[in-house]
């Protein structure tokens, strides 16, 4: 059996003498949407700092393509196929949303920064392929109509598309969304699960952390409930939605819309 693109196996992520999460084993696999979900202090930011790198596990392992990475900085994990957004849209406003997705596309130029500034024709060439490539994943999400337009004058919908597009510029084969919808109205919450499934079909692992549980149920094919640090349960949408743990301790009684 193939490994799958990203598994943590027992990992555990302690600050002094608080376990922030504790013997946390899950995987995503090839073309597969996994949610991971949770209340307020159950887990889940640690979880994707542990992921992307920004945090060390203090035990077990993080594997992406069946290669540990639990001692590798944020820098040595993109090339090997990990991306990720962030909770508060990270962009540089002056920048146009071309711009923007040509930063996210830096890992791929295969000319020398000399090559650059002599402007060769290999150069030019590298160039003119990153831009074609930039203006088809505007495309892809849904924003090449504003692709000369400055990030900032964008809407926040539209930037945090913007962001999934700058990690899709690096070619990831595990992308990590951390609460993508955060801000968002229905339709275009609606958009972005068209993104996301459009990103799965191209056979990407991503995995979703997010509170809107309409989004969840609709694009994941698996979910991971955190609480206390601790995985809760794991199962399909229609498994997690109907989980008496779950309900008592995350959705509150209730049913998600």
């Amino acid at each position: 059996m193939p490994e799958p693109l990203l598994a943590l196996v027992g990992v555990h992520k302690s600050f002094g003498g608080v376990r922030a999460v504790r013997d946390l084993s899950f995987h995503v696999g090839e073309g597969e949407v996994v949610g991971l979900i949770g209340p307020n202090g159950s887990g889940k930011s640690t979880t994707v700092h542990l992921v992307a790198g920004a945090l060390t596990p203090s035990a077990g392992d993080i594997r992406v393509d069946g290669r540990s990475v639990r001692a590798l900085p944020v820098s040595a994990r993109v090339p090997l196929g990990l991306a990720r957004t962030f909770q508060t849209t990270s962009l540089f406003p002056e920048y146009t949303v071309e711009e923007q997705v040509l930063l996210g596309c830096h890992t791929r130029f295969r000319c020398t920064p000399a090559a650059s500034v002599l402007q060769t024709r290999s150069s030019r060439r590298d160039d003119s392929e990153q831009r074609d490539r930039a203006f088809r994943i505007l495309e892809f999400v849904g924003l090449a109509d504003l692709a000369s337009v400055p990030a900032a004058a964008i809407s926040s919908a539209r930037q945090r598309l913007l962001m999934v597009a700058m990690a899709l510029a690096s070619e990831p084969r595990v992308l990590l969304l951390d609460e993508p919808a955060a801000g968002m109205v229905a339709s275009e919450r609606k958009a972005l699960a068209r993104v996301i499934t459009g990103i799965r079909e191209r056979g990407v692992g991503v995995l979703v952390i997010e509170h809107h549980m309409g989004l969840i149920l609709e694009v994941c094919q698996r979910i991971v409930v955190l609480n206390f640090g601790e995985k809760l349960a794991e199962g399909t949408p229609a498994e997690i939605r109907n989980d008496p743990r779950v309900i008592d301790a995350y959705l509150g009684g209730g049913r998600p819309c």
